[in-house]
C-alpha cells in the first residue's frame, strides 16, 4: 500500500484535526521556547518558574520510557507471542496483511489473557512496532473477521497514528477540548477501512465491529446488519452527539454505517 492509497482511505476529518493540532501544538511549543528565551535569569521568580517545568517534564518522560519498558517486560513476560510455530494461522495473517499494506517487517503480535474484555491494540515501543490480541476476541471473531481486526491495527502503523514526534508535536493542542477525541474517532474510521482493504469482505469487517457490541460466539452467524444499521435512528441526535464526544471511539453504528459506504481501490 502507498502513501497515495493511506491517504485515499484517510478521512477528510482527520486530515482537517491532525493540522489543527499539528499548528496549535507547534505554536505552544514554540511559545514556551520564546518564553524561556525572553526570561529575565536575573528575576528571582524565573528560577523556581524553571527547575518546576523541567522537574515535571523530567517526571512524564521518565514515566514514558518506564511505561515502555514496563510494556515489553509484561508481554514478553506474560502474554503469548504469536509467530511460524505459535498460532501459525494468526501469524500468517499479520504477515499477509502487513505484506498487503507494504510495510517492510511486519509487527511483532502478542495474545493474552483480557478476562473477557474484547479488544486489539497497535502500540509503537522505542521504535518497535507491536500488535495485541486479546483472546476473548479471537475466541468469539471467526477467521475473516480477525483478519479484519488484524489489518484495523496495522493500518494505525501504516496510516503513522503512533509516530513518536509527531505525536509529540501534536500534544499541547489537546488542551483544546473535546479536540483530541474528534481526532482519535477520525483515526478508527480510517483504520476501519484499511482493515476492509485488507479483508475485502465487507460484510465480515462488518460484523467484526458489530460483535464489539454482541461478543457472543454462539450468535456470531445470527448477526443481522441491516437491523443493527437501523438502531443508529433510535439514537437522540443531542444525547448521542455528547455521549460521544469525549469517547476515543465512535458508536458502533456509525462505524458499521460508514464501512459500508467506503469505495476500495486496489
Amino acid at each position: 500500500m502507498s502513501e497515495t492509497t493511506v491517504d485515499f482511505y484517510r478521512t477528510k476529518k482527520e486530515v482537517t484535526y491532525n493540522f489543527i493540532l499539528t499548528i496549535v501544538g507547534f505554536a505552544i511549543w514554540i511559545g514556551l521556547v520564546a518564553l524561556i528565551g525572553n526570561a529575565n535569569f536575573d528575576d528571582e521568580s524565573f528560577l523556581p518558574l524553571l527547575f518546576m517545568f523541567l522537574f515535571y517534564g523530567g517526571i512524564f518522560f521518565a514515566f514514558i520510557m518506564l511505561s515502555m519498558l514496563a510494556f515489553r517486560a509484561n508481554a514478553y513476560g506474560n502474554m503469548i507471542l504469536i509467530n511460524e510455530n505459535q498460532f501459525p494461522e494468526l501469524h500468517e495473517m499479520i504477515v499477509s496483511g502487513a505484506k498487503k499494506l507494504g510495510m517492510h517487517t511486519p509487527p511483532e503480535a502478542f495474545l493474552y489473557n483480557s478476562n473477557g474484555i474484547m479488544n486489539a491494540f497497535a502500540r509503537q515501543i522505542f521504535g518497535k512496532k507491536y500488535i495485541l490480541l486479546t483472546s476473548s476476541l479471537v475466541d468469539v471473531n471467526n477467521e475473516e473477521q480477525i483478519r479484519f481486526i488484524i489489518g484495523h491495527e496495522l493500518g494505525h502503523h501504516v496510516a503513522g497514528h503512533l509516530n513518536v514526534w509527531a505525536s509529540l508535536l501534536k500534544l499541547p493542542a489537546y488542551v483544546i477540548p473535546f479536540l483530541g477525541s474528534a481526532y482519535s474517532r477520525q483515526r478508527e474510521y480510517t483504520c476501519d477501512k484499511i482493515g476492509y482493504y485488507v479483508s475485502k469482505d465487507i460484510e465480515k469487517s462488518c460484523t467484526a465491529i458489530q460483535m464489539l457490541g454482541c461478543g457472543c460466539s454462539k450468535l456470531n452467524g445470527k448477526l443481522n446488519l441491516f437491523e443493527f444499521e437501523k438502531q443508529e435512528l433510535h439514537v437522540p441526535p443531542i444525547f448521542g452527539f455528547l455521549t460521544e464526544i469525549i469517547r476515543s471511539h465512535p458508536r458502533l453504528t456509525r462505524r458499521v454505517i460508514a464501512l459500508k459506504n467506503t469505495r476500495l481501490i486496489e
